[in-house]
């Protein structure tokens, strides 16, 4: 055979120009590919006995095969129609519709008319609580509407901590606060979850266990404790730096210190993700800032929950597209990501002055005349930088939900204009009142956005999506809560894809799922893609719709019928199936065992 392969090619370059004998041993050569063909034909038409089986006649198993679904895998690229098939706990086939159809597997899902999907990466979770101690890990808010991946370190994180701020935690050490950033990941992957659960290392914290809650400059020694917990934290597997700069401590670092730091996290390939000194008055100068902090530390820059704050500054919101359009143009990597709601959620506290809540003692300066007046100074008559809430949103646009004492539980759900009128103070008072009676930071949503600006942001190429609020339980939750923990990711997919067109299904499942995923470097997820994890969400288009309202937040999305966490199906015919498959995620500079 060798010997007539041989002949073969050299006959066939000699052709008609070959001598008899070539040219003979040519025509059976030409007869021996035609007897070739015929063969390869029947072979691979069934026709011999010994053909290969279709694909539909596979014997290969499945753990779950997903019928006939719209795929959307992540990429940005138009939906195909096709089948999926999952073994453990990885995609192991994207076949065309019914190739599968008679696969062997445990759990079949006709997705017919349905959209399949690559779990959606929430970018800024805030569902510590859930995932250690006395946290159940469910999030069904979460998970009911696709989430599949929370990550978690705005301003702050469990872990690390200092000697002091472990024994000022006491009792609640090992359960809530722990010495090293990976005591806090190995505790979470105990714990169990629903979700799969990383997080960046939060820039208060950082903060507070070099210099503590004091103002001022970090000096040469602190700075020093600093950087080395960050550069643990990193090899603990933190995907950068996250800090929140209108929240004392945090507000209290100086821009080189949030320089200093973020180097200690470059080599390491951190992010530094930033809630911005300012979303208002000084929205544009903040950015600049995060800009100079990024590019000197040699650092990607993601800014949290974009958005211009206040009716004076709607008009900023284009101003600061533009010039993260033209950062990039530039050459610098700056990114963002938002919900899509005209509220934001925080404390009543970011009503107060940021040194008012210096070293701890905002409750002793509320509960001191003199203190307090001077706080009142301060917010009548602004003399440094600090964004005042309540004067952006104004009194009949702060909404007040998180009481714990019964006596002021009917205050919740109700403006602070309308309590200070009931009580027959000035909204300062009530508000000072309120915060030192109730001893804590008092949830509040402020009333502050443009819908005009949500649209056009989402709209964004560079844009992602983050709800900025903890998983919660529709069965267990007390209280009042900002909508965005159960309906941020459908209520884009429903009203601004599916009623407004904001933007296009494709685009908006990629800035969910796979825009996240490569700007963490999370390995493996975030596309529908053999080999990758079976993160994966089955959702009708046409329904798919979020429910909650600011007056009754406490109700799960709808349109969302699978949700699958590393193959594990957690989301099942719309109800919560009570498992946990979720694991930890890393950032690039983890220095364990690569999953």
């Amino acid at each position: 055979f060798r010997r007539l392969r041989h002949m073969c090619i050299r006959d066939w370059f000699l052709g008609a120009r070959a001598p008899f004998g070539s040219r003979r041993r040519l025509i059976m050569c030409r007869t021996g590919a035609a007897f070739l063909s015929v063969f390869l034909f029947l072979a691979c038409s069934g026709e011999s006995p010994d053909a290969a089986p279709r694909p539909e006649e596979s014997a290969q198993a499945f753990d779950v095969v997903i019928l006939s679904g719209r795929i959307v895998d992540g990429t940005g690229n138009a939906w195909f129609p096709g089948d999926v098939g999952i073994q453990n706990d990885q995609i192991t086939a994207i076949t065309p519709p019914g190739l599968l159809a008679n696969a062997e597997a445990e759990l079949r899902i006709d997705a017919t008319d349905m959209v399949v999907s690559p779990g959606f990466i929430d970018i800024q979770s805030h569902s510590r609580s859930s995932f250690v101690g006395d946290g159940d890990g469910r999030v069904v808010s979460k998970v009911t509407m696709g989430v599949t991946t929370e990550i978690m370190g705005e301003s702050t994180t469990n872990g690390p901590s200092s000697p002091a701020m472990l024994g000022a935690a006491g009792d609640a050490v090992g359960s809530t606060i722990f010495e090293t950033f990976g005591d806090w990941m190995r505790a979470m992957e105990s714990h169990g979850a629903s979700v799969n659960v990383g997080s960046f290392v939060g820039a208060s914290t950082i903060r507070v266990l070099g210099k503590g809650q004091a103002m001022g400059e970090a000096d040469a020694e602190e700075l020093g404790l600093m950087q080395d917990a960050v550069r643990q934290s990193m090899e603990d597997g933190a995907f950068g730096i996250a800090s929140a700069l209108i929240y004392p401590p945090g507000n209290f670092a100086s821009t080189q210190e949030l320089i200093e730091i973020n180097r200690a996290a470059a080599p390491y390939g951190g992010v530094y993700i930033t809630h911005l000194r300012s979303e208002a008055d000084y929205f544009l100068e903040a950015i600049d800032e995060a800009i100079d902090i990024g590019t000197t530390a040699g650092v990607p820059i993601e800014i949290y929950h974009l958005k211009a704050g206040g009716r004076r500054n709607w008009g900023k919101a284009s101003q600061a597209v533009a010039k993260i359009d033209s950062a990039r143009a530039a050459g610098v990597d700056i990114q963002a990501n938002m919900y899509p709601y005209t509220a934001g959620g925080t404390g009543l506290t970011a009503c107060f002055p940021p040194w008012a809540s210096a070293d701890g003692k905002l409750f002793d300066n509320l509960a001191d005349p003199d203190a307090r007046m001077r706080i009142r100074a301060e917010i009548e008559n602004q003399t440094t930088e600090w964004e005042n809430l309540c004067t952006l949103s104004t009194p009949e646009g702060v909404l007040l939900l998180g009481f714990n004492s019964p006596d002021n539980q009917r205050y919740s759900g109700r403006y602070l204009s309308d309590i200070s009128e009931e009580l027959g103070k000035d909204w300062i008072d009530t508000a000072f009142d309120l915060v030192l009676d109730e001893r804590q930071r008092l949830g509040t949503i402020y009333f502050m956005m443009s819908e005009e600006n949500v649209a056009m942001q989402i709209a964004q190429p560079w844009m992602k999506f983050g709800t900025d609020a903890g998983g919660m339980d529709p069965e267990t939750a007390r209280g009042l809560t900002h909508p965005r923990a159960y309906g941020t990711f459908t209520r884009i997919l429903g009203k601004y894809v599916r009623e407004e067109g904001a933007t296009t299904l494709e685009e908006a499942v990629r800035k969910m799922s796979s825009a996240v995923a490569t700007r963490l470097d999370i390995k493996n997820r975030g596309l529908l893609k053999e080999g990758f994890f079976a993160d994966i969400v089955i959702f009708d288009p046409s329904t798919v719709s979020d429910h909650a309202t600011y007056e009754e937040p406490h109700q799960v999305s709808t349109g969302v019928h699978y949700v699958l966490v590393n193959g594990v199906p957690v989301v099942s015919q719309g109800e919560h199936t009570d498992r946990m498959p979720g694991r930890p995620v890393y950032g690039p500079g983890w220095t364990g065992w690569v999953r």
